[in-house]
Order: C-alpha cells, then structure tokens, then sequence
C-alpha cells in the first residue's frame, strides 16, 4: 500500500497536460516519454546523508577522535532525525485532514472554476503527501543506520548515560589536533581560542577538580529531597 503512495508515476502523467501552459509541445512530450525514467529518479533520489558521509564527514576522527566522542554524536545526529520525523508525522497528519476537506468541498462545489481550481489543490496536496512519504522512509533509514553506528562504537569502555563523562578526554585529543594544525599563518584569535583551550583541559585534568564519581555525588545531592 506504501508503495504505491509512493509511485509518483500517475501524478507526472496527470500533470503533464498541465505543462501545455508552461512548455512548447516537443518539450511536453518528450517529458511524457520521461515519465518512467523521472519516477525512478525521484525515487531513488538522495534526500539525506549516506553512510559514507556519516562516516567520513560527520564522524571524522579529527573531530571525534575516540569511540565515545562518536557513539555520543551518533546519539545527536540520531535525535534530531528522531525529532524531525516526528514533525513531519504531525504535518502529514495535517495534511491528510486538509486533503479530505478539499475532496468533500470538491462533492458539493458546483461552479466550474472553483472546482477546477479545488482540484489543483487535492493534486497539490496528493503530491505533498508522496514526498512526506520519502522524506519519511530516508529518515529512518539514517535512523536506523545511526542506530548500527552506535552499536559499532559501544565497545563496553566508556558511559553510555552520561555524556559529560567522556568529554574532557575526548576534547583533549581534539584540541590538540587542533593545535597542530596551528601555522604561522594562523589568526592570533584563533591561536588564542585553541591553545587557551588546551592549556585549561590539561590543567583541570591534572588538578583532578572533574573527578566523575564527585560531580555524580553533587548531582545526587542537589536532586535528593531534604529530609
């Protein structure tokens, strides 16, 4: 049933009348003779990041040099798609409701024009409702794919509930991947920010003041009810 929500094929061949009004002829035509090749590139058309680009861009090592550094931006990149998708749920809802009332003002309209211009509305939104549709699919596939990733990266060696617990480790090795990028080129703020940086990760981390099992401590503390 999906799949053939999905298919577009019959939307191009009802819209391609409608390009007499915007093409010359030969061109309406030879659109027409397109028709199944156009459905196919819309159907597989990339919407979202493949998991090449997941990898290589999202997840580079210079910027998130350690398992937990990745599995926690997995868990971003997931939640927005998580949060999106739950968007576009509520938008197809919507529009499904205005469909209907479109089709039931459709039955009862009885000037030509008005229902000529009624009926462009229902396509508009029928066409709406395809693409929701591939939006949706491509989604949870990187959902899906964020999901393995995740699995991938767990390896038992760092937190999985707490996200602060891997940061001072991980953002150390990224500053100092930073650092050595630094040329003489390099703007003074920009020499500034990261050495900066740097310097206050290594000494926090030798002044022991971010030692977790005290911060979760303080965390119990400030969320236990006074006796």
């Amino acid at each position: 049933m999906l799949e053939e929500k999905r298919n577009i094929h019959a939307l191009i061949e009802k819209e391609a009348p409608s390009l007499n009004n915007l093409l010359d002829p030969n061109d309406v035509q030879e659109f027409k003779e397109l028709t199944n090749e156009l459905r196919d590139t819309w159907t597989k058309k990339q919407v979202f990041r493949t998991e090449t680009e997941m990898r290589m861009s999202v997840l580079q090592d210079a910027k998130y040099p350690t398992k937990a550094s990745k599995y926690w931006q997995c868990v971003r990149e997931q939640n927005v798609f998580l949060e999106n998708l739950m968007s576009l749920s509520f938008d197809a809802r919507r529009n499904e409701v205005k469909l209907k009332r479109l089709e039931e003002k459709l039955l009862k309209e009885e000037d030509p024009l008005k229902r000529e211009l009624l009926q462009i509305d229902i396509d508009e939104k029928t066409y709406s409702v395809a693409n929701m549709q591939l939006v949706a699919r491509d989604r949870m596939r990187e959902i899906k794919l964020w999901s393995v990733l995740k699995k991938e990266f767990d390896d038992g060696s760092f937190d999985t509930q707490d996200v602060n617990t891997h940061q001072l480790d991980s953002y150390h090795l990224i500053m100092k991947n930073k650092a050595e990028t630094l040329t003489s080129g390099s703007s003074q703020p920009e020499v500034f920010n990261v050495l900066g940086q740097l310097q206050t990760i290594e000494r926090v981390k030798k002044s022991g003041e971010m030692i977790y099992n005290k911060k979760e401590q303080l965390t119990n503390d400030l969320g236990s009810k006074p006796d």
